[in-house]
């Protein structure tokens, strides 16, 4: 029986990989052809266990069709590349966001937790873990519970670390928009959520926030657009090198 091709059999040096958490857009809702496709083939994406070269839609958590609520450009694809180019070495990436979830399906024990645990540990086996990358809150300023919000992140994110042997490894947490849609109800509690995220990276070690400021939006006025995102992942791997080079 012949061996199955873990994608990365071939490179010199093991792939370094990030977990991708979150809602919608971590997992990204930017329309194709708006922007370049980016083409390394030193950065991969994990699909049933293997690695493969990176190719968007990489989070595939929706159906791909024309509208606003479809998997799409996202934000790790920029992220992934910039790194590449910086450090030289393969990057991989471990797609776990789920669009519309709350902090609370993520929390230890619930199954998105479960599952970003399960597929790391995967990955883990051909690629050394460098991160995690967390856009998560729109759907938690609804019913706006400042103070358990930031309890339960500060947990999950604690125990998630510990289980990864990951809590030394840079964390990092976009800002959500705003300039999202004023007319929504929930928008209002936005700049509330964001300087909860600067409290939770104030707590948790090599931890940072990655800033959303002057972005663009969808016409729904929820999500990123296309260039919105591929500049958002870029201030990922900026804040990344920030944590990295302590």
């Amino acid at each position: 029986m012949s061996n199955i091709n873990d994608g990365i059999s071939s490179l010199e040096q093991k792939t370094t990989s990030f977990l991708m958490i979150g809602q919608s857009n971590m997992a990204g809702r930017g329309d194709f052809g708006e922007v370049p496709e980016i083409r390394n083939d030193n950065c991969f994406m994990l699909r049933m266990g293997r690695w493969q070269k990176m190719r968007e839609p990489i989070n595939c958590d929706r159906q791909i069709f024309e509208g606003s609520f479809h998997s799409g450009i996202c934000l790790a694809t920029s992220f992934a590349d910039e790194l590449q180019k910086k450090t030289g070495a393969p990057i991989g990436l471990i797609p776990c966001a789920d669009g519309g979830t709350t902090i609370e399906q993520w929390m230890p024990g619930e199954i998105l937790f479960d599952h970003a645990v399960m597929m790391t540990n995967l990955a883990k086996r051909t690629s050394n873990l460098g991160g995690i990358l967390w856009h998560q809150g729109e759907n938690n300023c609804i019913d706006f519970d400042p103070v358990g919000y930031k309890k339960k992140l500060i947990t999950m994110m604690a125990e998630l670390r510990a289980l990864l042997g990951a809590e030394k490894k840079p964390l990092l947490i976009g800002e959500l928009s705003e300039g999202t849609n004023p007319e929504l109800p929930w928008a209002k509690n936005i700049p509330a959520m964001n300087a909860i995220f600067y409290e939770v990276a104030a707590v948790l070690p090599c931890c940072g926030v990655v800033s959303s400021k002057g972005l663009s939006m969808k016409p729904d006025g929820i999500h990123f657009d296309s260039a919105a995102l591929r500049e958002f992942g870029r201030r990922y791997f900026e804040k990344y090198m920030e944590i990295a080079s302590r």
